[in-house]
């Protein structure tokens, strides 16, 4: 275990955890497991799409040539010689001088080059007065309009969504090889904890933290699996890191990282030249651990345990991570530029997180006040925030008016 006792910035605590991660390889999904992730292939349409020249419209399949004179007030009749519905398999003609009634989707019968749209008919079954003319091609859907046999329906890195999924399937993939969510173990650490739903006796908590970061790793993307509370000892800490590392592609403890005679965390992974705990030139969320363990080298991120923390220090350095596994290329939130409606204090030397609610203002600007205090136990005002004002490390006030940059978590949709 390597301990720091200087304070590392933000930019190199983060960019040291960064340089140690590696995306998961990519795993082949079944098509709707693989939305909201990136492809990790390309692939390459085997046939055209659409496969066949088909109607756009319900209408009359017609010869172009045949209603070439046709106006409201001298409409044109045609003979209707059949009907083609969508999914029809008989192959039908249309000779000179007649039509044929066809639904949308249906193949155009040969001869045909036009479509006519029934609302330019009067509906006729057995003969059609029509009163348009109609251009060659006119509402007909091409063979490999949309798609030609041998083009990119998917580039290496594109987000599935649900357009894409539906060209995917429209091509005839139902599996594709995607980047996979990590699999993202959270645990809790602390004597004292008791889990949520058992009344705390004398001294003890609820554990909030393996909730709240389970949470926040899964809105970043991960498959999370929470692993509960393991109490003030370092055999059973060694136990339950062993048993799940096998099961995770990045682990999250929080609590027991700080300078305490019974910060377990520390005391436990002393041993692991692969550890590090650092001091982060940051408020809140100074004491930090990072490392890897294990046989596969997996990424563990030992967070503070007051809750506004470890929240803070997950946003700041674990989604990043997280995203990065992803492969997404923005790491980080978009971050935006508000006025500050109300004069803050900020430490010096640490870059400050104040918890904050943003709002856009009529002229279309960002405007964010801070709401609760600074304490890294309460909770509540971290909850009412929708987002983080950070305040560089060199600033140590803020007067009302002044720009400050803010990360928006989440903002009313009204």
């Amino acid at each position: 275990m390597t301990t720091t006792s200087s304070l590392r910035t933000v930019t190199a605590h983060l960019a040291e955890i960064l340089d140690r991660i590696s995306p998961p390889d990519p795993i082949e999904l079944a098509l709707l497991d693989a939305q909201g992730l990136l492809s990790a292939e390309e692939v390459v349409a085997a046939s055209p799409l659409p496969g066949f020249d088909n109607s756009a419209m319900d209408g009359y399949a017609v010869r172009t040539g045949d209603v070439a004179e046709a106006s409201e007030e001298h409409p044109v009749e045609l003979p209707v010689v059949g009907d083609i519905a969508a999914g029809s398999r008989v192959r039908h003609s249309v000779g000179p001088g007649l039509c044929v009634r066809i639904m949308t989707g249906a193949p155009m019968p040969t001869g045909a080059d036009a479509v006519v749209p029934v609302e330019q008919t009067d509906g006729g079954v057995a003969r059609v007065s029509i009163r348009v003319p109609a251009e060659r091609g006119h509402y007909v859907r091409r063979r490999g309009e949309d798609v030609q046999a041998g083009d990119v329906a998917i580039r290496v890195d594109t987000p599935v969504g649900p357009a894409q999924v539906g060209l995917l399937a429209a091509v005839g993939r139902d599996r594709l090889l995607v980047r996979p969510r990590p699999r993202v173990v959270v645990l809790s650490t602390g004597s004292e904890l008791v889990e949520v739903g058992v009344p705390p006796g004398p001294g003890e908590l609820i554990d909030s933290n393996s909730y709240m970061l389970a949470a926040a790793a899964r809105d970043a993307g991960a498959e999370v699996y929470r692993a509960g509370i393991v109490p003030d000892d370092k055999r059973r800490l060694l136990g339950a890191l062993e048993a799940q590392l096998s099961r995770c592609d990045l682990l999250i403890t929080s609590g027991g990282v700080s300078m305490g005679a019974f910060d377990v965390v520390k005391e436990a992974l002393r041993e692991f030249g692969t550890m590090e705990f650092v001091k982060v030139a940051m408020q809140p969320g100074a004491p930090q651990g990072f490392g890897t363990l294990g046989e596969r080298s997996t990424p563990v991120f030992c967070l503070p345990g007051n809750p506004v923390s470890s929240l803070v220090s997950f946003e700041v350095f674990v989604r990043p991570a997280i995203r990065l596994m992803l492969g997404k290329h923005r790491l980080m939130r978009q971050t935006v530029a508000a006025t500050a409606l109300e004069p803050m204090d900020s430490p010096a030397g640490r870059q400050q997180y104040r918890r904050g609610l943003l709002d856009r203002e009529d002229s279309g600007e960002y405007g964010v006040r801070p709401v609760g205090g600074t304490g890294s136990h309460l909770l509540a005002s971290m909850a009412q925030a929708n987002c983080l004002i950070v305040i560089d490390e060199a600033v140590t006030f803020v007067a009302q008016g002044e720009q400050v940059t803010v990360f928006p978590l989440l903002l009313s949709s009204g």
